[in-house]
């Protein structure tokens, strides 16, 4: 009796497992495919039906996990703001390293972020431009962490530049050319590019020139000539 109530206890728990997967599964197609649709639309552009096709799920099925398109699209909006932070801290919050080291781990982590997510810098700057009053929800992901990172690093570099290893340099500042540097290529790739010339087929090549001379401008500003 005692075994048959274990193995009854093993079935409903693997039951409950079951579903638990299925659960995230389910909900992890409905995320991926809300982004994929948020990134190339934007909100507005973008439709819950169209998500629940492309995830196969119904449509009431998806307004089970998420009962709005607001509250889907501040998911997405949450994981990549995330991703943001926490490349930019592993990059350049180690005070291990040297601080000249770490900004430029940063410029080189924030141009690859870019590579591998190319449609971010388009995404949240059409969003602002459109959506003003999102401002604040994006704001709002990135401020705090953002801020601490940049507070901790400008008293490193103010450190440095006393001991005469750096230029001194207002990090916020030098933080928007990084982000100016990197995210150009990317925003006006579809009109600058048969102005700068077409890379043709070796676009890989094309970033990873853009990438290192981003990387020489910025660090010819920060070292001691």
């Amino acid at each position: 009796m005692f075994a048959l109530t274990i193995l009854l206890n093993n079935i409903v728990n693997f039951g409950l497992c079951m579903r638990e997967m299925k659960q995230l599964t389910t909900e992890q197609r409905i995320l991926e495919a809300a982004e994929e649709e948020f990134l190339i639309k934007g909100f507005d552009g973008a439709r819950t039906t169209t998500i629940a096709e492309k995830a196969g799920v119904t449509h009431a099925m998806l307004h089970y996990y998420f009962r709005t398109k607001e509250q889907l699209f501040e998911r997405i909006v949450a994981k990549n703001s995330s991703i943001i932070v926490q490349t930019m801290i592993a990059a350049m919050g180690d005070p291990q390293k040297p601080v000249i080291e770490r900004i430029r781990s940063g410029v080189v982590s924030h141009f690859d972020l870019i590579v591998a997510h190319p449609l971010l810098p388009r995404f949240f700057l059409n969003e602002i431009i459109l959506r003003p009053e999102r401002y604040h929800m994006l704001y709002a992901n990135l401020k705090e962490k953002i801020a601490t990172l940049f507070s901790n690093l400008q008293a490193e570099v103010d450190q440095a530049a006393a001991r005469g290893e750096m230029e001194s340099v207002d990090v916020r500042k030098l933080f928007m050319s990084i982000v100016s540097l990197n995210v150009f290529p990317f925003i006006t790739q579809l009109f600058a590019m048969p102005l700068l010339g077409d890379p043709g087929d070796d676009f890989k090549k094309f970033l990873e020139d853009r990438k290192a001379e981003n990387l020489e401008l910025i660090m010819r500003r920060i070292k001691k000539q």
